[in-house]
C-alpha cells in the first residue's frame, strides 16, 4: 500500500494500514514527518532568558491545542505508548482574560461542567445566561444541526454583544479559524456537540509541553521503521501513474507500483498530482482558500498569567500561552497566536510582531523594557477557510482509473482544519483502501 505525504493524515492512514497487516510505502517531499503540525525548528534564546540547561528551544511551526474529545489523535497516542500525562497539559477548557476573568468549566461530564461554569460566570447577568442556556438547549435538541448556508453569527443571531466578543467569536476562531461572520455554522455545531457531549473530558483543553513531533510524528516513524516499512523522506513524489485495477506507479526518486494508494499531501500537491487523470476533483481542490495563522513567540520575564491560555483582546492575537506554565522549561515565555491573520500580512510581518509586542508588555506582571519579539511563524496555508456553502474535495478520486483515496484536514467530512479532522481523515482513507 502506498501513502504519499507524511502529516498526521498520512501518518494516520500508514499506521491504521500497518495494524490491519498491510505492507507500507510512505513518501513525504519534507525531510521531517508532521505535516503543517511539524516540529524541529530549533531558536536560540538571548543569554538570560532559559535556564543553562536550554539554551535553546524546539517550535513548532505554530502553537497548537486539542480538546478531550479528538477521540483518533488520543486513540492513535496511546496505541504507540505516549505519555499523555507527561505531555499534554490538562484542564477544563478556560476562556478568560489575562484578568482570569470569563468563563472557567469544572471537571465532570462537559456539559453539566458547563451548566455549572455558567451560572458561576457572574460577569455575564442573570439573562444573559438563560439566553445561552435556552439557545444551547435548542442546538441540542435539533441534535446540533441546523439550516444549511447558516453562518455562525446568524445562528447566533440575538446573544448579547458581550457573550458574542467573550465567548462565540473565541470559540469560533479557535475551532475553525474563520471569523463567526462567515464560518459554517453545522462545522461550528458539530464541535460544539462533540464537545459537551463526548463524555467526561470532552471539552478539556489539551496543550503541548513538548514538541508535537513527540507526540505523533515520531512515534509512528519510530514504529513503522521498526516493522520495516519504506520510509522515503525528502523525497518528493513527481507523479503518479494507474495502472488499473486500484495499482498505481508512483513516480520519486525510484519508481514503485503500489496495490493501492492514498493521498495525503496537501490540497495543492493532490491537485497537481491527479490533475491528469481527475480534473475535476482537481478543480474544487484548487477552488479552496485558506487563511493564515502567526504564532510570535515574546519573552515576557515576571509574566503571570492566571492560567496556561487566555484570550486577548485589542490587537491581533487572540490567544496567549504561557510556556512557562506548561512546564517547556522556559520561564517568561508565551506564544501569542493570530488567527485569520491575512490582512495583518498584508501590512507586513513586522507590523504584526509590533502589534502582537504591546499584547505582550500589557500581560500583568511583565517587566515592559525587557519583553521583546523572539521570533514569529507564519503558517500562510494553515487551514482552509470553512465558510457557509464549502464545497470540499471528495475522499476519493480518479474512479475511471481505479481509483484512490485523499485523506487531509481539507477532505469532505464534519470537522473543520484540525489535527482531529486530518488523523479521521487517515483512518478512514485506510480502511476504505483496506475494503476495496
Amino acid at each position: 500500500m502506498g501513502v504519499v505525504g507524511a502529516g498526521w493524515a498520512g501518518l494516520a492512514a500508514a499506521l491504521e494500514l500497518s495494524d490491519l497487516g498491510h505492507r507500507v510505502a510512505l513518501w513525504d517531499m519534507a525531510p521531517k514527518a508532521g505535516g503543517r503540525g511539524r516540529s524541529g525548528i530549533h531558536q536560540t534564546l538571548p543569554p538570560g532568558k532559559t535556564t543553562a540547561a536550554m539554551p535553546t528551544i524546539e517550535l513548532d511551526c505554530g502553537q497548537h491545542i486539542l480538546i478531550g474529545a479528538y477521540t483518533e489523535c488520543l486513540r492513535m497516542m496511546r496505541r504507540l505508548n505516549v505519555d499523555l500525562q507527561q505531555l499534554l497539559w490538562r484542564g477544563p477548557l478556560l476562556l478568560v482574560d489575562a484578568q482570569g476573568e470569563g468563563l472557567r468549566l469544572p471537571g465532570g461530564h462537559p456539559m453539566l461542567a458547563f451548566l455549572r461554569g455558567l451560572l458561576a460566570h457572574r460577569t455575564w447577568s442573570l439573562g444573559d445566561r438563560a439566553h445561552l442556556l435556552w439557545r444551547l438547549s435548542a442546538w441540542h435538541r435539533r441534535g446540533f444541526r441546523c439550516e444549511p448556508g447558516s453562518t455562525v453569527a446568524s445562528l447566533c443571531r440575538g446573544l448579547p454583544p458581550r457573550m458574542m466578543n467573550e465567548l462565540i467569536e473565541p470559540l469560533c476562531v479557535a475551532a475553525l479559524n474563520t471569523p463567526a461572520a462567515v464560518a459554517d455554522a453545522q462545522v461550528f455545531l458539530r464541535v460544539l456537540g462533540d464537545g459537551l457531549f463526548a463524555g467526561p473530558g470532552g471539552s478539556d483543553l489539551l496543550i503541548p509541553r513538548a514538541p508535537l513531533h513527540d507526540l505523533l510524528p515520531g512515534p509512528v516513524v519510530q514504529h513503522l521503521k521498526g516493522l520495516g516499512h519504506a520510509l522515503h523522506l525528502a523525497d518528493r513524489v513527481q507523479r503518479i501513474e494507474p495502472l488499473g485495477h486500484g495499482r498505481w506507479r508512483v513516480h520519486a526518486h525510484a519508481t514503485l507500483d503500489v496495490d493501492r494508494l492514498v493521498l495525503a499531501t496537501s490540497a495543492a500537491e493532490a491537485a497537481r498530482l491527479l490533475g491528469p487523470w481527475d480534473a475535476a476533483w482537481s478543480s474544487i481542490a484548487e477552488g479552496l482558500t485558506f487563511d493564515p495563522i502567526v504564532t510570535t513567540w515574546v519573552h515576557a520575564p515576571g509574566l503571570a498569567l492566571p492560567c496556561p491560555m487566555v484570550r486577548l483582546s485589542d490587537g491581533p492575537a487572540q490567544f496567549a500561552f504561557d510556556l512557562g506554565q506548561l512546564g517547556t522549561g522556559w520561564v517568561g515565555g508565551v506564544s501569542l497566536v493570530t488567527s485569520d491573520a491575512g490582512p495583518w500580512l498584508e501590512q507586513g510581518l513586522a507590523a504584526l510582531e509590533d502589534a502582537v509586542l504591546r499584547q505582550a508588555r500589557a500581560l500583568p506582571g511583565v517587566q515592559v523594557e525587557k519583553t521583546i519579539v523572539i521570533r514569529s511563524i507564519a503558517e500562510r496555508r494553515a487551514t482552509f477557510r470553512c465558510r457557509t456553502g464549502l464545497q470540499r474535495p471528495a475522499p476519493r478520486a480518479a474512479d475511471q482509473h481505479g481509483s484512490l483515496w485523499l485523506a487531509g484536514d481539507y477532505v469532505e467530512g464534519p470537522y473543520p482544519s484540525t489535527l482531529e479532522g486530518a488523523v479521521r481523515a487517515g483512518v478512514a482513507a485506510a480502511h476504505h483502501v483496506n475494503n476495496s
